[in-house]
């Protein structure tokens, strides 16, 4: 039994009711009857697609419904690849951390700022180092010190077990 394929609008004889507000391209627009809203659409050789049942009476527009489909679908894709991606980049740090090693990661962090992505600046307590909490906090408002040309502090340095963490947003130009 061949499956019959659901769409999202009534087009042509599945749309029911006895009148119609009819729209569309090169169409006289008004209320007309289903028939003779049919009719014109088949002299169009187009399409007769009900866009809006809950109106009174329904709206029904003459139109190409597979080029309508196709242009939805185009748009939908347009709009899902406008959405922004929010990428991550995590940069690690030790308490004891010396102003090269520092200078260097924070290098990197501006590169990732000026790219868009958030940076995850984490100050990681090995074993007994955690009597530095104060030291890895001071390092982190340093590194946010650094960067507030190009990234605003989004959260700011927190302790959670071992490590401390601060995330910091690209700002917006």
């Amino acid at each position: 039994m061949p499956r019959k394929h659901e769409n999202p609008h009534k087009i042509n004889e599945e749309i029911k009711g006895p009148v119609i507000r009819l729209v569309g391209d090169n169409v006289e627009q008004g209320i007309v009857t289903i028939k003779e809203a049919l009719e014109i659409a088949k002299q169009l050789e187009l399409d007769l697609v009900e866009i809006s049942p809950a109106a009174n009476p329904p709206v029904c527009k003459v139109l190409d419904y597979k080029k309508f489909l196709y242009d939805q679908k185009k748009k939908q894709k347009e709009i899902k690849a406008k959405t922004a991606k929010v990428v991550v980049k995590e940069i690690r740090l030790g308490p004891n951390t010396d102003d090269h090693d520092f200078n260097f990661k924070l290098n990197h962090a501006k590169k990732f700022l000026e790219e868009g992505a958030k940076v995850k600046v984490e100050v990681f307590f090995r074993g007994r180092t955690i009597v530095y909490k104060d030291k890895g906090e001071l390092m982190l408002l340093k590194f946010a010190q650094e960067l507030e040309e190009i990234g605003k502090v989004e959260k700011l340095p927190l302790l959670e077990k071992k490590r401390m963490i601060m995330i910091i947003a690209p700002k917006k130009s």
